[in-house]
């Protein structure tokens, strides 16, 4: 049996739905995944994927006249990989329209488990996950079990990125004093970031406390955040911009991450580097790290160092 999950983005959210395609796979079924190009790194060398799709839909929003021959293509490829049945783990209407471009049938939420509620008409199999399946992961999970998909395996688990090469990831990790935490002070809203003054304070106290060196993770769009904590932390070091493979990999060494509700957050949760999120607006119950639950601190700006360090302390100390 073959099996299509349409997760088209973003980070964070593509390693949520991780666990489907496991799942999925330990189950015998063959897995396609479309996915905006830009996340398709995420998904290569995953041993529970066989075949990755992509679906460029902002450039084809932006150049709207090339659209129709890039459907067409995807069309083609979806209805010659032939699955069984499509997962729209998405829930959006242009997740829901790219889903009925293959020939399955459509496992879809429900509408009051949408953001876009109207999408659901496209779907032919209405999923509403109990109240149980608080967290996204569970709420994804729910959706494979309603396709028949057999769950064993809850956690994401991104590790096998770890067995791609990255020359530029292991020279930075060369020249790192060890251990080191690794602090992330972008997000993808400001109301997101725990500010940069306190991700300061935080670093100074666990170098002097716990004598972890510093560094500073950063990508696309945080540039000026990471500049202004690297201003306040001179004795920092910045990591160079790394492609999802170098992030991996960097991550994956360091001592302790610490970031809010961002998608390195949740990368590095699925890799099993002791984390510390930092929860303002989102509710960590449906967003948290899922691997490492007790590593949240809720109050986002008020937030306060001696919260987040306390934290970070039973994170470090966990056996």
């Amino acid at each position: 049996m073959k099996i299509l999950l349409v997760r088209l983005s973003a980070l964070g959210d593509v390693v949520h739905a991780l666990p489907v395609a496991e799942n999925a796979a330990r189950a015998g079924h063959s897995v396609g995944w479309l996915v905006e190009p830009q996340y398709a790194a995420l998904l290569s060398g995953n041993p529970s994927v066989s075949r990755v799709f992509t679906a460029d839909t902002r450039t084809w929003r932006q150049r709207p006249f090339s659209a129709p021959g890039e459907v067409r293509r995807l069309s083609q490829e979806l209805t010659a990989f032939g699955a069984d049945a499509t997962l729209d783990v998405q829930g959006l209407w242009k997740s829901a329209l790219l889903s009925v471009l293959g020939p399955a049938p459509v496992f879809g939420f429900a509408r009051s488990e949408r953001r876009e509620p109207a999408s659901a008409l496209l779907a032919r199999r209405h999923v509403r996950p109990g109240p149980e399946a608080r967290h996204v992961v569970d709420k994804n999970l729910a959706l494979a079990a309603a396709a028949g998909i057999p769950v064993e395996r809850r956690a994401p688990d991104a590790r096998y990125l770890l067995a791609a090469p990255s020359p530029e990831a292991e020279a930075f990790l060369s020249r790192l004093p060890r251990p080191f935490a690794l602090y992330h002070p972008g997000g993808g809203r400001p109301d997101k970031a725990w500010g940069e003054d306190r991700h300061a304070a935080l670093a100074r106290r666990l170098a002097s406390e716990r004598r972890l060196a510093p560094v500073v993770s950063w990508g696309p769009g945080d540039e000026e955040r990471a500049g202004r904590l690297l201003a306040l932390l001179p004795e920092a070091v910045a990591s160079p911009r790394l492609d999802v493979t170098g992030l991996a990999r960097v991550a994956s060494a360091a001592a302790l991450f610490v970031a809010g509700d961002t998608g390195p957050m949740h990368l590095a949760d699925a890799l099993g580097t002791p984390v510390v999120a930092i929860f303002g607006p989102t509710d960590p119950a449906r967003n948290g790290p899922y691997g490492q639950p007790g590593g949240v601190v809720r109050g986002g700006r008020e937030a306060s160092v001696d919260d987040v360090a306390a934290i970070a302390a039973s994170v470090l100390d966990r056996p």
